[in-house]
């Protein structure tokens, strides 16, 4: 699966003052790690955020997101976001400001 660039560029500009961001391409798309753990990512042309469990189910009623079903499992913590939910710059900005709020209580997984 690719990436849509667009996006991946946005998240780039937005991510660029935080420090330890590597990019990983899994599963079929692009990843962003922060600080060593998953923060967001890009699929075909949906944002995805791992954001606080305790702010999901209000997440969900946001223009543009769903529950992350990507293994046909939801997975709680982690949402897509299509473009309707990505295009303003502040819409972006909103989840990738959820994403690294998370992202610094979240737990690293362990390496393999």
């Amino acid at each position: 699966m690719a990436y849509n660039e667009t996006l991946a560029q946005r998240v780039r500009e937005t991510l660029a003052t935080q420090r330890q961001v590597e990019e990983k391409k899994m599963m079929g798309g692009l990843t962003f790690m922060v600080n060593g753990k998953m923060c967001v990512g890009i699929l075909d042309e949906d944002l995805m955020a791992r954001l606080d469990p305790a702010v999901y189910e209000t997440a969900l009623t946001k223009k543009g997101c769903r529950k992350m079903d990507f293994t046909g499992r939801p997975m709680k913590g982690f949402v897509f976001i299509n473009p309707a939910g990505t295009k303003r710059q502040a819409d972006l900005a909103y989840w990738l400001g959820l994403a690294l709020d998370f992202n610094m209580r979240a737990k690293a997984s362990k390496k393999k």
